[in-house]
C-alpha cells in the first residue's frame, strides 16, 4: 500500500474525474508546477495507485440501450471448468465485465445489448451455450449514477 498525502489524494480525485488532464492543468488546479504534478503522477503510476487510464463510452449513444447483470452458476465445478468458462465468456463482445464472485452464483456478468431482442439473442445463442453454464439470473439496469471512489 502506498502512503498518500492530501495532495496525492486531490490529484487522484482530479484524475478520476478526467484522466485526460495534462500535468500542467493538474498543477494549476492543485497549486503545483507542471513538473511537480508530472512527478507525482509518475510516482503514483509506478507505485500501482494508478493502474491505467480509460475512455468511458456512452453506450446509449453507440446504440446499446440495454444493460443486464447476469448471475451465472456453473453446473460443474473445478479449475478446468472455471478456466473454460472464463475463456469462452471473455470472447463475447457484449459481455463488458466478468466477475468471479462468492455467493449464490459463481460469476456476475455485465452484458450490453442494443435492445431486449438483441439481449435475448446474446443470452440464448452465446451465454447459455457456454461450457458449464447451469443456472442464470438476470437483473436489468434501470438507471446508474457514478458514485465517488474511495478517496471521496
Amino acid at each position: 500500500m502506498i502512503d498518500l498525502d492530501e495532495t496525492d489524494r486531490k490529484l487522484l480525485r482530479a484524475l478520476s474525474e478526467d484522466a485526460t488532464q495534462s500535468a500542467g492543468a493538474l498543477g494549476r488546479r492543485l497549486g503545483l508546477s507542471q513538473p511537480a504534478a508530472w512527478r507525482r503522477v509518475r510516482r503514483l503510476e509506478e507505485a500501482g495507485a494508478i493502474a491505467g487510464r480509460r475512455v468511458v463510452l456512452d453506450k446509449e449513444a453507440l446504440g446499446f440501450g440495454v444493460t443486464v447483470f447476469l448471475g451465472v452458476k456453473l453446473a460443474t465445478k473445478g479449475r478446468v471448468s472455471l478456466d473454460d468458462f472464463e475463456r469462452a465468456v471473455g470472447a463475447i463482445p457484449e459481455v463488458q465485465t466478468v466477475q468471479h464472485v462468492l455467493g449464490l452464483f459463481d460469476y456476475r456478468l455485465r452484458v450490453v445489448a442494443r435492445d431486449f431482442a438483441d439481449f435475448e439473442r446474446v443470452l440464448r445463442r452465446r451465454i447459455m451455450t457456454l461450457p458449464g453454464v447451469g443456472d442464470v439470473d438476470a437483473n436489468v439496469l434501470l438507471s446508474e449514477e457514478r458514485r465517488p471512489g474511495p478517496l471521496g
